[in-house]
């Protein structure tokens, strides 16, 4: 991925986008020419008019008409031409601009590390990557075109009258200076309610994002009041702010719209000199004139549209310009490669020997440490157990590299995991979650996530080992059926097998279980664990479990409090010690027992 670079054009955050508008630099050039011959072509009709006044009316006489009409229609035939060029050019590039710096965008997203995520909503990360790349895209396509026809036209225009009558030109020009000072006045105004506005329609479109996704949690909940309520007050204040920034652009559009329409009164007070002697060089200037008010009133909404793109400027650019807390080094990027470009060739077999070397962790938006010096030896098998906000899902992160260590090192067969990529040791990894989560698509798609090379067979096998062959059975069009948005077609118990089979069908050398029977039934419980005791041998098996009855066939079982390993053995030598394992278990086989009694 190539992100824009500083190019030394602070101004607005033009500087920025300079890469994008680069990379399609051929047709960046004919949109300039066109708009730029259009525009000559524009300046020129005026002196044909005044010559055609001057020569066929004022000289009464029509020698040269048919050449005037070939050269008139000419110019009407080369600006269509022209038109039609760089319009179709400007659309391409506004196309072409959006969907780069949202590839960019989407694909820095993908490096980015967990803490980004969970410092910042979906509606904010969805504002930056569709909403503003839309409108710089928009911004730096037809902005530009038309900046090059309107100040072509008005530079033009200027040089003509100037030479025609300076005097009468340079009365005209006295509008310029006013133009300047309001923009001073304006600009550091307009920039800051926009930037308001911005931030606000964010929260306005994380909280809608929210009162989507949470749907059913409202409404079990009985809060629809409290969340509409909210909403109400963000809306409103996105009303005032706006109120307040379309005040200020109509006070400064109107200021400005005075300041040029001056200078069709001057011609109109001082032109009468003219008229009286040369009937063509009064209506030339004001055509010029006439002309002039739009490429002032494209200056002042152009001013506008740019204060208020900058505020999308400058939050697309930060988030390219994030870094990822997690990061691999050139060394290892050249070697492995990366997530969009890797070198399988160059990647070791992985073992799955897994080794905290005196790690200390503190999440990078917190100041108390998770774990604090802390050294353990992962064998085959092993499953780690222990209450919620124990620790143990902190050790997962590592393992995993969701999160690097404050200090120390976590080995992965007896390297430091820093030293390969990323990808190397994901590749390796399945992973199940508490809670679920499928693609958009069908279940043979989300299955193939897995392993894309998966034949039929394969998935038949993977899904008869986690016993969610009958699921699929159950559907109308098999492994052919749409699961919905996030599988929400699908029931939690049915989402979290075939979650389970896709993670089979990777061939993980380590298996992480989250909690991955939290969420379902006690008969879907069964036959995960069912599961589980099959799949875990011949591989580094990590299990998170609050339910003790998951792990009670573990070759061993690390009993995880506050960071720290208080107890480890079989579950049997665990029970025989009557420590802390001990009280876990039975509180929740008592619990478990007095459920099913009153049911």
């Amino acid at each position: 991925m190539k992100k824009a670079e500083r190019s030394g054009l602070p101004f607005f955050g033009i500087g920025k986008i300079i890469p994008y508008l680069a990379r399609y630099k051929k047709r960046v050039y004919a949109m300039l020419f066109c708009g730029l011959l259009g525009s000559v072509v524009d300046i020129a009709q005026p002196i044909l008019q005044r010559y055609s006044i001057n020569h066929f009316i004022g000289g009464g006489t029509l020698d040269t008409l048919p050449w005037f009409i070939a050269i008139y229609f000419g110019t009407i035939l080369l600006s269509a031409a022209a038109n039609y060029i760089s319009c179709t050019d400007a659309t391409c590039l506004e196309v072409w601009i959006d969907r780069d710096l949202r590839n960019d965008a989407f694909a820095h997203l993908q490096t980015l590390s967990f803490s980004y995520f969970n410092q910042n909503s979906v509606g904010y990360i969805h504002a930056r990557v569709i909403s503003d790349s839309s409108r710089i895209g928009s911004l730096f396509s037809w902005t530009l075109i038309d900046g090059v026809w309107q100040m072509t036209y008005l530079v033009g225009a200027i040089i003509v009258m100037l030479v025609i009558n300076a005097k009468l030109a340079l009365m005209v020009l006295t509008i310029m200076p006013i133009i300047v000072l309001l923009f001073s006045v304006f600009q550091s105004r307009l920039v800051r309610v926009n930037r308001e506005v911005r931030e606000i329609n964010s929260k306005i479109t994380g909280n809608f994002n929210e009162g989507i996704t949470g749907a059913k949690t409202i409404k079990t909940l009985v809060i629809e009041d409290k969340i509409h309520d909210g909403f109400v007050a963000d809306t409103a204040a996105m009303r005032k702010k706006t109120v307040r920034a379309a005040h200020l652009r109509g006070l400064f559009a109107s200021t400005m719209g005075f300041a040029s329409s001056l200078a069709l009164a001057i011609v109109l007070w001082r032109g009468g000199y003219i008229a009286a002697s040369e009937v063509g060089t009064f209506s030339m200037f004001m055509s010029y004139a006439q002309g002039m008010m739009e490429p002032v009133r494209w200056i002042i909404d152009s001013i506008s549209d740019l204060i208020t793109t900058q505020v999308n400027i400058e939050r697309l650019s930060k988030l390219l310009e994030t870094k990822s807390d997690v990061v691999d080094s050139p060394e290892v990027i050249k070697k492995y490669g990366d997530c969009f470009d890797p070198k399988r060739e160059n990647w070791e077999p992985i073992k799955g020997d897994i080794e905290f070397d005196d790690v200390s962790f503190k999440y990078p938006d917190g100041d108390e440490y998770i774990l604090e010096h802390f050294s353990l030896n992962i064998p085959f098998g092993t499953n780690i157990v222990g209450e919620t906000g124990a620790g143990k899902s902190t050790l997962v992160n590592l393992i995993c590299r969701f999160y690097e260590p404050t200090s120390g090192r976590v080995l992965i067969d007896g390297r430091d995991a820093r030293e390969r990529s990323q990808l190397w040791l994901h590749s390796a990894i399945g992973y199940v979650l508490q809670t679920p989560h499928l693609f958009s698509g069908t279940v043979r798609e989300n299955l193939l996530y897995g392993n894309p090379n998966a034949t039929d067979e394969d998935i038949r096998r993977a899904l008869e080992l986690v016993s969610a062959q009958g699921v699929v059975d159950k559907l109308e069009n098999g492994l052919e059926t749409d699961v919905g948005e996030g599988g929400d077609m699908l029931s939690t118990g049915e989402k979290q097998l075939l979650s389970f089979a896709r993670a089979i069908l990777a061939d993980p050398r380590i298996l992480v279980l989250d909690e991955a029977t939290a969420s379902v039934d006690t008969i879907t419980e069964q036959k995960i664990q069912s599961a589980i005791d099959t799949i875990i041998h011949g591989r580094t098996s990590i299990v998170i479990a609050h339910r003790l009855s998951t792990v009670r066939n573990a070759d061993l079982i690390l009993v995880v409090d506050d960071g720290k390993i208080i107890e480890q053995g079989t579950h049997e030598q665990l029970m025989s010690r009557r420590g802390s394992y001990y009280r876990l278990y039975t509180r929740q086989y008592e619990d478990e027992a007095t459920s099913r009694l009153l049911s």
